[in-house]
């Protein structure tokens, strides 16, 4: 798996106080979850959408190959971010409209959260992003 993205806690950061978090590293930080959620999941039973920035066949089931397949979860990236760290339950986004979630097996909120929320702690140094994970940037090599 590719490490986590060093900007997540700071993503959630910036979207709880209201601001609007940079592209390029929500971007990178929904495909990493995305790839996190196929490997907590894997299947293809399950399409899972966050345009613009990726979509994944997810969970063990009946697979389709033609056509929309019968169970769909999409969402918008901010929103994936925050259910995908624990910030805003799944259930709570459907209820909101903040995901569409069709089909018996679209309910996610088995698999989730797929990282740490960020951490209220104090004293959390800045490189660990609030997930608990260092920087691999800053890492010696």
């Amino acid at each position: 798996m590719r490490a986590e993205p060093v900007k997540i806690g700071a993503l959630v950061a910036t979207v709880e106080a209201g601001g609007t978090p940079d592209r390029g590293e929500l971007r990178d930080a929904v495909r990493w979850l995305l790839s996190v959620l196929r490997e907590r999941a894997p299947g293809r039973s399950v399409e899972v959408r966050v345009p613009p920035y990726g979509a994944v066949q997810v969970v063990a089931g009946p697979r389709h190959t033609r056509g929309t397949p019968p169970n769909v979860v999409e969402t918008d990236p901010v929103t994936f971010l925050l259910v995908a760290t624990g910030r805003l339950s799944f259930a709570d986004a459907v209820a909101q409209g903040r995901i569409a979630a069709s089909g018996i097996r679209a309910d996610l909120s088995a698999y989730l959260p797929l990282a740490s929320p960020p951490s209220e702690q104090p004293g959390e140094s800045p490189e660990t992003g609030g997930g608990g994970e260092a920087d691999p940037s800053r890492a010696s090599h």
